[in-house]
């Protein structure tokens, strides 16, 4: 007579469990405040929740005259870049697990840009300067009709770093030169050049180039990292930056 091994039935997950997580947000009303002030919110988060989610929690349960911009939520529209901690982030791709929540969070908005609302900088001045740098394609020559503009794979690697760029302010509000000259073009107009200067389809690098050999121009750069470090699509910034003074002395690409 055989015997049928009884399976033990799975052990159940242990259930994740939550903990509360003080957050200090550096507060702005510009018809109450002449000053931004801090004010502190207790939320309970888990370790998988993001800052996101936790600004959300004190919105919507809290404060509801907490101001601050999202859309996505997935880090594609680059919309909730803030400062977290000292650091330029995007609060959708922060996760509280990875801060230490054994001290408050501190989260404010982007240096070098003016502020409107609490977590909120116009941002105008950064997209003047994106748009100065001509950020389009400018062939000469129409494509023949029905056909595509070829490009191998070597030419498209030439600029693929860059092409990442979701323009969420990060590097340039993260860049000393640009919190001291409000007239420097900054990271993310340089890295959006750089995009159309090494694209083998357009033919109008010549003219961003002398756009960025101005003094406020590429020339401002310190080469200090912070806009490399604070990229959260990774894109090698300072590098970029690089390869476009050397465009400059070449006075091509």
């Amino acid at each position: 007579m055989s015997t049928a091994t009884l399976e033990q039935p799975p052990a159940e997950a242990a259930p994740i469990e939550s903990f509360t997580v003080t957050f200090l947000i550096r507060r702005f009303d510009p018809d109450v405040d002449t000053e931004p002030r801090w004010q502190d919110f207790d939320v309970e988060m888990y370790p998988t929740d993001r800052v996101l989610d936790a600004l959300h929690k004190i919105k919507w349960e809290q404060d509801g005259s907490l101001t601050f911009r999202r859309s996505c939520a997935h880090g594609i529209c680059g919309s909730d870049a803030m400062r977290i901690n000292g650091r330029n982030r995007l609060a959708c791709k922060t996760l509280i697990k990875d801060l230490d929540i054994s001290k408050p969070i501190y989260v404010e908005a982007i240096k070098g840009l003016p502020l409107e609302k609490d977590l909120i900088v116009d941002m105008e001045p950064f997209f003047a300067s994106y748009r100065e740098v001509q950020p389009f394609l400018q062939p000469k020559t129409a494509a023949a009709p029905g056909k595509e503009r070829v490009q191998s794979v070597a030419e498209r690697a030439r600029f693929d770093d860059t092409t990442k760029c979701i323009l969420c302010a990060a590097c340039t509000s993260s860049c000393p030169v640009f919190w001291t000259d409000g007239q420097y073009f900054g990271p993310a107009a340089i890295v959006n050049a750089h995009r159309f200067i090494f694209d083998s389809r357009d033919d109008e690098a010549k003219v961003r180039l002398d756009i960025l050999n101005d003094k406020e121009g590429v020339w401002r750069c310190r080469t200090t990292f912070n806009c490399t470090e604070a990229c959260p699509r990774g894109i090698e910034v300072t590098k970029a930056i690089a390869e476009v003074k050397q465009a400059v002395m070449r006075g091509k690409p």
